[in-house]
């Protein structure tokens, strides 16, 4: 898989940018990610140290899955998507917020 295609966007929510701030403290900062769903943590390191040129240390993967909607007098699904924080190393940063 393409490393362009393993990382598809970042994840910049409040909870986001919260953990990145009181991570940063102790371990090096944490970022989050929106993968593809077929991708592992090795593609994920790789493709983030390579785009962003950062020295990642650790990879956590969580598979969300979509919530049940309504939509007019229908239910439906939002999408399946999967989630990957990144922690990098002290000296590195990544400028996403």
């Amino acid at each position: 898989m393409d490393i362009y295609h393993t990382i598809i966007r970042p994840l910049v929510t409040e909870k986001s940018t919260h953990q990145s701030r009181q991570s940063a403290k102790a371990h090096g900062a944490t970022y989050s990610f929106e993968v593809h769903p077929l991708a592992n943590k090795a593609q994920v390191q790789d493709a983030v140290e390579k785009i962003y040129g950062v020295k990642v240390m650790d990879v956590r993967t969580s598979n969300r899955p979509g919530k049940l909607r309504r939509f007019r007098f229908k239910f439906g699904r939002t999408r399946q998507t999967k989630k990957a924080i990144v922690t990098v190393d002290k000296n590195s940063h990544i400028d996403l917020f």
